[in-house]
C-alpha cells in the first residue's frame, strides 16, 4: 500500500474512495487473481495524475506562445496541412510542428499493421454490441468517478445541446479507427486520433492556465492516469462487456483488438509502459486504476442524465417521438444490467428492469456461437457490423457531416 507520507504528494482525489472502489472492482480482482495492490504501480498511478502528454503540450505552447510575435509560432492551418500532407509539405515548418509529426509518424517497431487490421475487422464484427458497451458501461459507467467527469462539465462537452454532437463525435472516432487500413499514416483513423490528441492538449493548456481547475484536488486536467483509464474502457472493459451480452470473443480476436487499441493509445500519447498487449495485463491495470479513483461527484449524474435524455433528440427517419422514447427506455434497461442498482443510484437514474438484455443475448448466441465459427459467418457479421455503424452515425449526426469537432483556427 501507498504510505500516508507518499500520498501527500498526490492530488487529493487519489485513493479517497478505496473501500468503495475495491467493492466495485471485486469482479476484476477475482478475474486477475490480484491478492493485493502492487505498490509500485499504485504509486505510479498517483504520480501520473500530475503528468501530461508532453509532446502535445510542446506543440500547444508553440501555438499559444507568451509572445504572439514569436517567429516559430505554429498556426492551426499549418497543423492541418501537416496532418493531411506531412510536415515536409508545410512551407517554413516550425520546429515544434516538425518535432511533433516526427514522433507520431515514427511508428514503433512493435506495431503489426496486419494484426491492427485483424483487430479492426474483429471490432467491426461486434456491431451494435460495441456501441452499446462503449456508451453504457465505458462512458456512462465511467461517470461514477470524479475528475474527468468534472472536466467535461467545465468544458460543456456533454451538457445541453452539445450532448448529441459530442456523442456522435465519439462514435465517429471509434468507427473510424476500426476501418480497413484506417490506422496507417494516410488513414482516417490515424488522422482523427492525432486530431483528438491535439484537442486534448489544447484543453489541458486552457484549464492549466485559466484558474478554473483545482489541480491540487484532481491533478492535471487531462493527465496520463486518466488517459490510461479511458483507454482501458475502450479495450479491456469493452471486451468484458460484449461477453456479458453473449458475444464469443476468440483468443485471436482478443489479441488483435488489444493490438489495435494499443497503437491507438500510443498515438494518443499514453505512456508506453501502460499500453497492454493482452487482456490479462489490461484487466490488472484497470483494477489498480479503479481502486485509486475518486468517488462520484455532482458531475456524474448531470452527465448521465443528459445522455439518457438525449436519446429523444437523436435523428429518426420516422416515428421520432415513439422511437426516441423507446431508445431512452432501452438505454435505462441496459444500464440497469451493467451498473446494477447501486450504479443507477450513484448517477440518480430511474430504476428499470433489464428487459432489453435478453433479446440481445439471444441474438448474439446465434451470431457468435454459431455464425462466427465459419469464414462466411464472420464475413456476414462484418457486413452487419458495417451497416450497424452506418445506421448509428446517421442516428447521431442526421444530415450533418460525419466528423470530429473542428479545431479552432
Amino acid at each position: 500500500m501507498v504510505t500516508q507520507e507518499a500520498a501527500t504528494a498526490y492530488p487529493r482525489r487519489f485513493m479517497e474512495a478505496e473501500r468503495r472502489n475495491r467493492r466495485l472492482g471485486r469482479p476484476l480482482r477475482v478475474l486477475t487473481r490480484t491478492v493485493r495492490l502492487d505498490p509500485e504501480l499504485t504509486g505510479l498511478i498517483g504520480q501520473r495524475l500530475r503528468h501530461r502528454d508532453e509532446l502535445g503540450a510542446a506543440l500547444v505552447a508553440a501555438m499559444k506562445p507568451a509572445d504572439p510575435d514569436q517567429a516559430e509560432r505554429v498556426t492551426m492551418g499549418q497543423f492541418k496541412d501537416a496532418l493531411d500532407h506531412g510536415a515536409a509539405c508545410v512551407p517554413g515548418c516550425p520546429a515544434a510542428l516538425r518535432d511533433f509529426f516526427a514522433v507520431v509518424e515514427d511508428t514503433p517497431t512493435w506495431v503489426d499493421f496486419d494484426l491492427v487490421d485483424r483487430g479492426a475487422a474483429a471490432y467491426r464484427r461486434l456491431g451494435t454490441n460495441a456501441a452499446d458497451v462503449m456508451l453504457q458501461l465505458s462512458l456512462i459507467g465511467g461517470y461514477r468517478f470524479g475528475g474527468p467527469t468534472d472536466l467535461l462539465v467545465e468544458t460543456g462537452g456533454l451538457t445541453g445541446r452539445k450532448t448529441v454532437r459530442r456523442l456522435a463525435e465519439t462514435q465517429k472516432w471509434a468507427v473510424a479507427v476500426s476501418q480497413p487500413d484506417a490506422m496507417r499514416r494516410d488513414g482516417e483513423g490515424f488522422k482523427l486520433t492525432v486530431h483528438v490528441r491535439l484537442m486534448h492538449a489544447l484543453v489541458n493548456h486552457q484549464f492549466e492556465t485559466n484558474g478554473r481547475w483545482d489541480i491540487e484536488r484532481w491533478g492535471l486536467p487531462i493527465n496520463q492516469t486518466d488517459q490510461a483509464a479511458t483507454l482501458g474502457l475502450f479495450n479491456g472493459a469493452l471486451l468484458l462487456g460484449v461477453r456479458m451480452l453473449g458475444v464469443r470473443v476468440s483468443p485471436e480476436e482478443s489479441r488483435a483488438i488489444m493490438h489495435m487499441w494499443k497503437y491507438v493509445g500510443w498515438l494518443m500519447g499514453v505512456d508506453e509502459d501502460w499500453l497492454c498487449d493482452n487482456e490479462a495485463q489490461q484487466h490488472r491495470l484497470n483494477y489498480h486504476l479503479l481502486v485509486t479513483q475518486s468517488t462520484v461527484t455532482a458531475a456524474g449524474p448531470a452527465l448521465a442524465n443528459a445522455i439518457v435524455d438525449a436519446q429523444r433528440a437523436l435523428h429518426y427517419p420516422n416515428l421520432a417521438r415513439v422511437r426516441g422514447a423507446y431508445q431512452r427506455a432501452r438505454l435505462l434497461s441496459m444500464l440497469r444490467y451493467f451498473l446494477r442498482a447501486e450504479g443507477m443510484d450513484d448517477l440518480h437514474l430511474p430504476h428499470a428492469l433489464p428487459w432489453a438484455v435478453l433479446p440481445v443475448i439471444a441474438r448474439n448466441t446465434v451470431r457468435y456461437q454459431v455464425l462466427s465459427r465459419t469464414r462466411r459467418g464472420r464475413e456476414h457479421l462484418e457486413r452487419w457490423g458495417e451497416r450497424s455503424s452506418a445506421r448509428l452515425l446517421d442516428k447521431y449526426f442526421g444530415e450533418q457531416q460525419h466528423g470530429i469537432g473542428q479545431l479552432p483556427c
